[in-house]
């Protein structure tokens, strides 16, 4: 791109560049353009190279504005507004944060590709990545990628982070005619901030919905993505334990009691004990570590509702020293390190070993990216599919891990 001195624009002609752009989506896409107008637009100075935003307000270099057509711009102001709204700010936790902004943009800029946007010259898009959310996105990046951001994500910034969007425009000097127009770069969130913006944004995302549905313009990947948000969030740790204790067999038993008891027969609370089979995909894109989360998730569930575990290791096919059995006083420990065997991934092996069986499980629970072939029958015990990525089951209980 040509570079022009800030100093030199005419911010107001800019300004209205956006104006009309955010006009256009109210117009077309009024779901998108509410969304885009809770964020104030505001110029900013040589520290902002393209666009960016701390939730409050899209800020933008005049210059980079300037270089854009109508469609760039709409790209643009949605790019932002999105950060906000799936609360990317708010989602971070312990991950890297140069990891975690990519992840976001990868997750972002195909949705937006796919519904017609036009993006910036130069913008690289990962269409690898359609259809998957931030979590989903983050471990299969590449930690040694220097791909570049295409703008700034100032809700949680820092010094050393912030060097690496410097530009090469020059500073402007206080004695410009238009320095005095210019925002300043704002400081990073608070967490008591993140907390108010969260819940902010996720009425400004409802409020929007409503909007959209009475003007009947309400569709797209957009209102997909916004209804898996809108949902009620449970973690995958939580969900598994809730499932795994609806198979705890507590019963009365009517067993004819001892005759020092009497000769009345009374009911007698009894808990058997359940079989549970587990079943590990280790067909390359689940970790080790997530392994090791996975495993000691089920034996603190295990230990508190005597279950008898055998564990099933599984890419194309299965190895009868890949299969283990833990009874109901044993330890559940992941036996060997996995790295290296992934292959293939078919679901049918496990459960063609199951059906070899003298008597099925109470329950199945499949760890799984959910990339294979699926049996052609749904079997007659009970199946959880605890699914990374965003693929769909054909049948029985899902449950996300991310």
């Amino acid at each position: 791109m040509i570079e022009i001195n800030i100093n030199k624009l005419d911010l107001q002609a800019v300004k209205a560049k956006l104006t009309k752009a955010r006009t256009q989506l109210i117009l077309d896409q009024p779901f998108l353009g509410n969304l885009v107008l809770r964020l104030p637009l505001k110029a900013a100075g040589s520290w902002c190279k393209t666009s960016a935003t701390d939730t409050k307000s899209f800020y933008y270099n005049p210059n980079f504005i300037n270089q854009l057509d109508h469609h760039q711009t709409k790209f643009v102001l949605i790019h932002e507004v999105l950060h906000c709204v799936l609360m990317h700010f708010s989602r971070r936790g312990n991950r890297l944060k140069h990891k975690w902004d990519l992840a976001c943009d990868f997750a972002i800029n195909p949705l937006l590709v796919k519904e017609g946007f036009h993006p910036p010259p130069g913008l690289l898009i990962f269409h690898k990545y359609q259809g998957m959310i931030a979590e989903e996105i983050y471990p299969i990046i590449d930690d040694s990628i220097d791909t570049k951001l295409m703008d700034q994500h100032l809700y949680d910034d820092s010094l050393k982070d912030g060097e690496l969007y410097k530009d090469n425009l020059q500073n402007n000097s206080n004695n410009n005619s238009n320095s005095s127009y210019l925002a300043n770069k704002p400081s990073p969130l608070t967490p008591a901030e993140i907390q108010q913006l969260s819940g902010e944004w996720q009425k400004n995302l409802v409020s929007s919905t409503q909007l959209s549905q009475q003007a009947g313009k309400l569709n797209g990947e957009f209102i997909k993505l916004f209804n898996f948000f809108l949902q009620p969030q449970f973690s995958w740790k939580s969900l598994l334990s809730q499932y795994m204790f609806s198979f705890i067999r507590d019963d009365f038993s009517y067993a004819r009691p001892s005759r020092r008891d009497g000769n009345a027969i009374l009911p007698s609370l009894r808990s058997s004990q359940i079989d549970i089979t587990v079943a590990i995909d280790i067909s390359g894109s689940i970790s080790q570590n997530e392994i090791d989360e996975f495993i000691i998730e089920i034996n603190a569930i295990k230990n508190n509702i005597r279950a008898t575990i055998i564990l099933i290791v599984c890419d194309e096919k299965v190895s009868k020293e890949l299969i283990w059995r833990f009874e109901v006083w044993d330890e559940l420990i992941f036996p060997v390190s996995l790295v290296g065997w992934g292959k293939g991934t078919n679901f049918n092996p496990v459960f063609d070993h199951v059906d070899t069986q003298e008597i099925a499980p109470s329950m199945l629970i499949y760890f799984t990216d959910a990339k294979g072939n699926f049996p052609k029958y749904e079997p007659t015990y009970p199946v959880m599919w605890l699914i990374k990525g965003n693929k769909n089951v054909p049948w029985d209980y899902r449950i996300q891990l991310n």
